[in-house]
C-alpha cells in the first residue's frame, strides 16, 4: 500500500512538470515576454526603455527554457520556466504582474468557492442518487420514460441559459434574491441560494441519466437475483445491494469535481459577481496575467491528481477485492 502510494505521488510530480511545461509553451506561444508588458503598461505607445525595466522587475528578462550564455545548471535554471515553476511545488506561488501576492488572493478566494461549489456538489449527488433510484425502481413505466425524456432535454440545455433565465425570473422578476455580488458575513446564503440551485438543476439532468443507467446494468446480475429470491423487496434491494455496488463508479465520477470544489465554477462566479476561484481565473486570462494562470492551472492539477489517489484509497474502502500493490 505504502510503495504505491509513493509510486503514484511520484508519478504525478512528473505530471505537474508536464502539465507546467505545456502551460508555459502554450501561453509563450502565444504571447511574448514584450506583449505582456505592453498590456500591463497600457498599450502599443511604450517605450524599450519601460518593456526591458518591466520585464527586469516582473522576472521575465531570461531566457524561456533554455539559457545558452549560462554554463552547467545555470542553462536550465536560469531560466523564466524553472524560476517561474519550481517554487510552486513548496506553495510560493509569487506575485501577479498587477503586483498581488498570489497565495494571499487564493487564500481569500478559496471560502466563496467553496460556499458555492460544496453544496452543489452534495445536493447534485444525493438527488442525482435518489432520482435515479426511483427511475430504476419504475423502470419501463411510463414514469421512467418521462424521467429519461426530461433528462435528456435538461442535458440539451446550455448552463448559460439556466443563469440568465434563473437571474431573470428570481432576481428581475419575483425579487427573492440579490442580481449578484457577494456578502462574506451571515448574508452570504442570499446570494448563494440562487447560484447553488441552479447549479444543482443544471447538472441533474447527466446525473440522474448515468447513474440510471449504472443501476441498471447491476439490476439484472445474480446478486440482485439472489437477494430477490430471499425475499427482500425490490426496493430493499436497491438501497442495500445495487447502491453499494454501484458506489465504485459514482466515486470515480465524483473524482472528476474534487478540482471543482477548490477551484470554483467559472460560469457562476462569473455571471453572480462572486469573488471566488473561477472568476479569479477569468480575470487572469482577461489580461494576460501568466503568473495567475499557471498558479491555478498548477491547483488544479495537483487537487485532481490527489483525487484520483484518494479515489483508489476508496476503492479498497467500498469493495474489499480490490487491492493496490
Amino acid at each position: 500500500m505504502s510503495r504505491y502510494l509513493l509510486r503514484r505521488v511520484l508519478y504525478g510530480l512528473l505530471v505537474l512538470v508536464g502539465v507546467n511545461l505545456i502551460t508555459f509553451v502554450l501561453f509563450f506561444g502565444v504571447n511574448s515576454p514584450d506583449d505582456m508588458a505592453r498590456m500591463a503598461l497600457g498599450g502599443k505607445r511604450v517605450t524599450e526603455q519601460a518593456i526591458a525595466q518591466w520585464k527586469v522587475e516582473k522576472g521575465y528578462d531570461k531566457p524561456l527554457l533554455f539559457n545558452t550564455q549560462a554554463e552547467g545548471l545555470g542553462t536550465l535554471t536560469d531560466t523564466i520556466f524553472f524560476q517561474k515553476s519550481v517554487p510552486m511545488f513548496t506553495g510560493q506561488f509569487g506575485a501577479s504582474d498587477d503586483g498581488r501576492n498570489i497565495a494571499y488572493e487564493i487564500a481569500q478566494r478559496a471560502g466563496p468557492s467553496l460556499a458555492l461549489a460544496v453544496p452543489v456538489f452534495v445536493l447534485g449527488l444525493l438527488l442525482s442518487v435518489a432520482l435515479s433510484l426511483v427511475l430504476t425502481l419504475f423502470r419501463g413505466t411510463y414514469l421512467d420514460w418521462t424521467g429519461v425524456v426530461v433528462c435528456v432535454v435538461a442535458m440539451s440545455i446550455s448552463g448559460l441559459f439556466y443563469i440568465i433565465g434563473g437571474q431573470f425570473l428570481f432576481s428581475k422578476i419575483l425579487a427573492l434574491v440579490p442580481i449578484s455580488g457577494f456578502d462574506p458575513g451571515v448574508e452570504a446564503w442570499r446570494f448563494l441560494i440562487l447560484p447553488v440551485l441552479i447549479g444543482v438543476v443544471g447538472g441533474l439532468g447527466g446525473g440522474v441519466r448515468w447513474y440510471r443507467i449504472l443501476f441498471l446494468e447491476e439490476i439484472n446480475k445474480d446478486y440482485v437475483r439472489t437477494a430477490r429470491a430471499k425475499g427482500l423487496s425490490e426496493a430493499a434491494v436497491l438501497g442495500r445491494h445495487v447502491l453499494r455496488n454501484g458506489l465504485i463508479p459514482i466515486i470515480t465520477g465524483s473524482v472528476a469535481a474534487i478540482p471543482l470544489l477548490f477551484m470554483g465554477s467559472l460560469l457562476s462566479e462569473t455571471f453572480f459577481g462572486i469573488p471566488g476561484l473561477g472568476s479569479y481565473t477569468i480575470e487572469a486570462i482577461q489580461a494576460q496575467d501568466f503568473a495567475v494562470v499557471r498558479a491555478m492551472v498548477f491547483i488544479g492539477s495537483a487537487l485532481y491528481l490527489v483525487g484520483l489517489i484518494l479515489t483508489d484509497i476508496a476503492y479498497t474502502l467500498v469493495d474489499p477485492r480490490v487491492r493496490l500493490s
